[in-house]
């Protein structure tokens, strides 16, 4: 059995709890009648994205890809790898 402990969360991340419990769940995912039986994050598995490297330059702040052609999806993830910090 847990022991209780107190609730050391600011009213801040308390309310961004509250916020997010009351969100509706997202709905079931789409699986056709027949389909064998696999955890959920197999389904979820193929929305997935590969990950792609690509090579950018710093102006002002913002991160600009060097290839005028490349478009990231809205809110992707990224991770900056820089050279040096100065």
């Amino acid at each position: 059995m847990t022991v209780p402990q107190p609730d050391t969360r600011t009213d801040q991340r308390k309310a961004e709890d509250e916020r997010i419990a009351e969100e509706p769940h997202r709905p079931p995912p789409n699986i056709p009648a027949g389909t064998a039986v696999k955890p959920v994050e197999e389904h979820f598995r193929k929305t997935r994205r590969r990950p792609v490297a690509l090579l950018g330059i710093v102006e002002n702040g913002v991160v600009r890809p060097l290839d005028p052609d490349v478009a990231l999806p809205e809110r992707s993830r990224v991770i900056i790898v820089a050279s040096d910090l100065n």
